[in-house]
């Protein structure tokens, strides 16, 4: 039998190999559930999903945001789709680098077959910039799209432009004002990039005004558009999302290290019978 310091290290092994394995059967049913996806749709899945993930076998949180390699993952899915294949994108983000967002959304828009993109949940910021890249937007009936104004460091620059422009330029300081310039530039740049990837889906007066509000700082970056004021916008949304994105998405959990501060049993409530007794039934 083996002893107490080989026990020691046969626990050791597996409690470092046991987050390991549970990630890749994970995977793997997420490969199932994608798959199915693209057989019932006939399409190219991509699913761009940013939890807080944990890094390594330590378990430390790590947040996660839309970067460059991000886009070119996303690229290199779009370049082995050919162009007569649907590509399905399925969102979740809080947004991320402007030049990823930037990168992936024109390389849908150029697609020549129908690009849809689904949000089960939130698509901020950068999100929203791939989401108006797309043919059709399908969202939960209570998920949420976001500004794409951009930011400069911590700060609005819709923002930094007002208050420079509120004071005689002589009480304010070099780095604020070259930090204008950049806000300045940069608000210009989102708004012709929200023009350009509107283009053709709606009428260029519409798209301007559309551009405008999501670009020039008419909200606060995080403030939610809803389905209902995505559609008074005049942006082509469908609120009925497939059962099987929810499903998607029900496998990428939170980190299971951290203490939930949601609890309900996972069954179905209010269903009605059919043939023979109920039965129950749990979830992912």
């Amino acid at each position: 039998m083996p002893g107490i310091g080989e026990l020691i290290w046969i626990f050791f092994l597996l409690t470092m190999l046991q987050p390991l394995v549970s990630r890749r059967l994970l995977e793997a049913q997420r490969m199932r559930l994608l798959h199915r996806l693209e057989r019932k749709r006939g399409s190219r899945a991509i699913l761009l999903v940013h939890r807080q993930e944990t890094m390594g076998l330590l378990g430390f949180p790590l947040l996660r945001y839309l970067d460059i390699q991000d886009s070119e993952e996303v690229l290199r899915a779009i370049r082995m789709t050919t162009g007569d294949v649907p590509i399905d994108l399925i969102l979740h983000t809080p947004g991320g680098l402007v030049l990823a967002a930037d990168q992936i959304a024109r390389a849908l828009r150029d697609h020549p077959a129908k690009v849809t993109v689904f949000v089960p949940h939130y698509a901020m910021s950068g999100g929203t910039l791939l989401a108006l890249a797309a043919d059709e937007i399908v969202m939960d009936p209570h998920a949420v799209l976001g500004p794409v104004d951009p930011q400069i460091g911590q700060r609005p620059a819709a923002s930094i432009l007002r208050a420079v422009q509120g004071k005689p330029v002589e009480r304010v300081s070099d780095q604020t004002l070259i930090e204008a310039d950049i806000a300045r530039m940069a608000l210009e740049q989102v708004r012709e990039t929200v023009r350009e990837l509107l283009k053709g889906k709606m009428e260029p007066a519409k798209a301007e005004e559309v551009a405008e509000v999501l670009s020039q700082g008419s909200f606060t970056h995080d403030f939610p558009i809803t389905c209902e004021r995505a559609r008074s916008l005049g942006l082509r949304i469908s609120c009925d999302l497939p059962p099987e994105i929810h499903e998607i998405m029900a496998l990428h959990p939170q980190p299971p290290n951290r203490r939930p501060s949601v609890y309900y049993l996972p069954l179905p409530y209010g269903e009605p019978a059919r043939d023979g007794p109920a039965r129950a039934g749990g979830g992912h």
